[in-house]
């Protein structure tokens, strides 16, 4: 009998509990702090990639996957001993990545000159609405914080809660900085299929790495060399340098017949920022399936002649990123031999980090 009513009075004080506890949250509209990672700053939407006017021009695989805020990252201050999240997307669900990835939100903190990941925000239920306490239990010092938003969703709103009593503030400390971003355009892969996490997608890594605001122009399946995303990617002001990693969603014929087009967009915007070409990775079935192994070695090949003939014609700071080594030589680095784990991830950002630190460098 005493075990039924502490069951019973778990059951129906718990929600009480928490009732009482949420109440004395107060909420700030992220919308109010400030976001990073768009390549311009008006699109479609708050937390959406591309401007509106795209939708017309845009084919529509490519066109929704700009409403997913991949990359897209808010920063912000508090004192608080406890950070707090309410966001609201749409639901995506995928059999092979994380809800925590794909929906989730997660958040850093900057202890130590460095940033350091301190909860993540995701929900256990089928529902879109969320609510959740991100961080607790911390000295009520201010902190510079960085909150990553979903993959592979749309962010209708977002909300950051603090007790009653402590501030949000906008961030005091710029960093990563802001002043001249790495444009990163690309597949699922770059995206952040499968990342564990937002955070964990390895333009995150590369933006925490080399302290450098990133943005994430990936999108999955659809990284057709379309001329409006390197129109997109011309925008931005004072780019640090552009990596195209768009391979493993083209063919040889693909890059043959738009890959120039594409690269001179950028050129003739900006002719002295470097642009970085990534071959596709070797993905791990590629030992076995002889077909993946010959798609993966013709389009690298066409990636490799097109880099070749803008170095020929006098194109300057141009760099080639090969696979070998990119993601390790054991073939444990993917989840379904395509899209990487976190350590892909974390593996893939290591392979390219030199290069794009030596091309920022060439441009001072």
């Amino acid at each position: 009998m005493r075990r039924l009513i502490f069951i019973l009075a778990t059951l129906f004080l718990g929600p009480i509990v928490s009732f009482a506890q949420e109440k004395d949250i107060v909420y700030t509209d992220a919308a109010s702090l400030p976001l990073y990672g768009k390549a311009i700053e008006e699109t479609s939407g708050h937390y959406t990639r591309f401007p509106a006017s795209y939708q017309e021009v845009s084919r529509k695989p490519l066109w929704n996957l700009s409403l997913n805020s991949a990359g897209l990252y808010i920063r912000f201050r508090s004192d608080a001993p406890e950070i707090h999240a309410k966001w609201v997307n749409g639901g995506v669900h995928m059999p092979h990545m994380a809800d925590a990835g794909v929906g989730g939100i997660d958040l850093y903190a900057l202890v130590g000159g460095e940033w350091k990941f301190v909860g993540a925000g995701f929900n256990w239920s089928k529902t879109t609405t969320f609510q959740r306490k991100i961080v607790s239990n911390m000295s009520p010092v201010m902190r510079e914080y960085m909150m990553y938003l979903p993959l592979y969703d749309s962010i209708d709103s977002l909300q950051v809660g603090v007790p009653q009593g402590y501030v949000v503030e906008k961030p005091s400390a710029n960093t990563p900085e802001d002043k001249a971003p790495i444009v990163m355009y690309g597949t699922s892969i770059l995206q952040g299929g499968c990342a564990s996490r937002p955070g964990m997608a390895h333009t995150a890594i590369i933006g925490r790495r080399l302290n450098r605001e990133v943005v994430n122009l990936g999108f999955s399946g659809n990284a057709h060399l379309d001329p409006e995303v390197a129109r997109l990617m011309a925008e931005v002001e004072n780019p640090a340098v552009f990596v195209l990693d768009f391979v493993p969603n083209c063919t040889a014929e693909r890059i043959n017949a738009h890959g120039e087009e594409f690269f001179r967009i950028l050129r003739q915007a900006h002719p002295d920022v470097p642009i970085v070409f990534v071959e596709n990775p070797f993905f791990p079935h590629a030992v076995v399936d002889e077909k993946t192994a010959s798609d993966i070695k013709a389009n690298n090949a066409a990636l490799k002649a097109l880099y070749k003939k803008m170095k020929a014609e006098g194109q300057k700071r141009l760099y080639y990123i090969t696979n070998e080594g990119m993601m390790g030589d054991d073939g444990e680095a993917f989840v379904d031999g395509v899209h990487p784990t976190d350590l892909g991830m974390y593996r893939y950002a290591m392979h390219v980090i030199p290069t794009i630190r030596k091309a920022i460098k060439s441009k001072r």
